[in-house]
């Protein structure tokens, strides 16, 4: 039975940790916040090492993924701050004449 379900006491430490974490996390106590989830996910990763070992093995891709988001989130956050600074002198030469 050991491996298929988790102990109820883990249950209790990763939902306890989980539920901390967020509490800190939202009271902006951000290194407690985050070790307190560091120990709801070694709870987690010490039950289903398998899981882990695919996450840990897909890491790249998800961080090739996030940053090319980033990178379309940046150019077009500069067009627009170019196309609103065109409009602005624009408006700003009907005002003037």
């Amino acid at each position: 039975m050991q491996g298929d379900f988790m102990d109820a006491w883990k249950k209790a430490v990763v939902a306890g940790a989980a539920g901390g974490a967020a509490v800190l996390l939202a009271k902006k106590r951000w290194p407690a916040g985050v070790l307190t989830a560091g120990v709801a996910l070694a709870v987690l990763a010490s039950e289903y090492p398998e899981k882990f070992e695919d996450l840990q093995d897909s890491l790249p891709q998800y961080f090739d993924r996030g940053m090319r988001v980033m990178e379309m989130i940046s150019r077009a956050g500069q067009k627009i701050a170019k196309l609103a600074e065109q409009s602005g002198y624009e408006v700003w030469d009907e005002i003037r004449s």
